[in-house]
């Protein structure tokens, strides 16, 4: 699998240079017509001038701006401030305060450190397909850990019955001598855009208090949940966060984990800044503090992330807007799939994606029966009209030809991307 930055998701042909090709040559009308259509990379610019003003407004650097600030895990101020957000936002059960967050230059980090602190060289972690494909470098590359996709043929990979599977494939594993040390889930889902339900979280994190595992949720896209007024089913699953859940008597907190940032949210990925929030394990964010010195945040976006999440009245009224703009684009998208006859997984209500499949309109506008991997043959083709997408093969995808399409682009650039991606079907 090529490397890529958190969100760019995917090897393609070419290698792990390719993604750094796109985005320096990435599409312009003016400037740049012939360049790359990246619809690929998992970026909302949809409030990028909304961001910009207030952060622009609020700058007012200090002095501590420009130090090394409290240290490498956070300052004070932002910490206070992340927590309190987040106790207004994700509503947990048990207040979270400031002791239970590490804060990293970004979500990647993040994962990163908790597979160095929960897993030894070799220890495997669960993870249910299809995935968001860069969760496998994060887990294993630099800590020596493995990770062990998860199948569900038929079954719906969100339902309830997706909890017997996992259990089944930690028995499997563990029978093949291979230690589980956690499972690894992405809710809201990145590819599928779906919402986890109650019951479907709290039987993964009892099955993992049963096993005695841990239980890391990546809920970037918590607040890039809208209203899907396209599809009648499946009915869309409000979000709840793992946080929320009483699972009092139940599931020990210290074997909890949730990982949030600023990039998906509030369309910061520059600001290079995530945390993981884990409850009642002091020894577990004290083991974080060592290798944080590798993954410290710059104070200025330790600052500039402290103004946005101290204004509340802002937060709230920018989230709002941004919903509501991720609806208006994912009925627009879906009804260019429709126009075209091309098949979507339906009861999307979050994140900026739509998970599609142009494998089998490939295949039926081309009358296409080739021996190649047909995600490589459309892979191919969408490069050859300049044109990116994160392709399925990468994201663990059970199913061929499954493209996962980022619709949160400017709108101009989202026209000629899907404009180039019938070209690519068509020929």
């Amino acid at each position: 699998m090529a490397l890529s930055a958190r969100g760019s998701a995917a090897a393609v042909p070419g290698g792990g240079t390719l993604m750094w090709q796109i985005l320096d040559d990435t599409w312009c009308p003016r400037d740049n017509p012939s360049g790359y259509v990246n619809l690929g990379v998992a970026e909302n610019t949809l409030m990028h001038e909304t961001l910009s003003e207030h952060v622009h407004k609020h700058m007012d650097l200090t002095h501590h701006a420009f130090t090394y600030g409290d240290g490498s895990t956070g300052s004070k101020r932002l910490t206070t401030a992340m927590a309190n957000f987040l106790n207004l936002n994700f509503h947990p059960k048990l207040p979270i305060t400031s002791a239970h967050i590490t804060v990293t230059n970004g979500c990647s980090s993040a994962l990163e450190h908790l597979s160095w602190a929960i897993a030894d060289p070799g220890d495997g972690f669960l993870l249910g397909r299809p995935f968001y494909g860069t969760f496998i470098p994060d887990l294993s590359l630099r800590t020596g850990a493995t990770v062990i996709p998860v199948s569900f043929g038929l079954t719906d990979p969100m339902s309830l019955d997706a909890v017997k599977i996992y259990e089944l494939a930690l028995i499997a594993a563990r029978k093949n001598g291979q230690k589980i040390r956690g499972i690894v889930l992405c809710n809201p889902h990145n590819p599928l855009g779906r919402c986890y339900s109650h019951e479907v979280l709290l039987g993964l994190m009892c099955l993992c208090e049963e096993y005695d595992i841990h239980f890391i949720c990546d809920e970037i896209y918590a607040l890039s949940v809208w209203e899907n007024t396209v599809d009648t089913q499946p009915k869309a699953v409000p979000f709840q966060s793992c946080l929320s859940l009483d699972t009092w008597g139940l599931v020990d907190r210290s074997r909890i984990h949730v990982i949030w940032g600023m990039s998906k949210d509030f369309g910061a990925n520059g600001l290079r800044l995530g945390a993981v929030i884990t409850q009642d394990n002091r020894m577990l964010h004290a083991a974080m503090i060592p290798v944080a010195l590798y993954s410290s945040i710059s104070s200025i976006s330790d600052h500039v992330t402290a103004n946005i999440l101290e204004d509340n009245d802002w937060v709230q009224a920018y989230t709002c807007e941004n919903r509501r703009k991720l609806g208006e684009r994912y009925s627009y998208l879906t009804a260019w799939a429709k126009k075209n006859g091309i098949t979507y997984a339906p009861g999307v209500n979050a994140a900026f994606f739509l998970w599609i499949d142009l494998g089998s309109a490939y295949r039926s506008r081309r009358s296409w029966e080739g021996s190649e991997s047909v995600d490589v043959q459309v892979m191919t083709e969408l490069l050859s009209k300049k044109v990116f997408l994160a392709s399925g093969k990468q994201f663990g995808s059970e199913q061929p030809g499954w493209f996962r399409i980022v619709f949160t682009c400017g709108f101009e650039m989202l026209e000629e991307g899907l404009q180039r991606i019938l070209q690519a079907l068509d020929g």
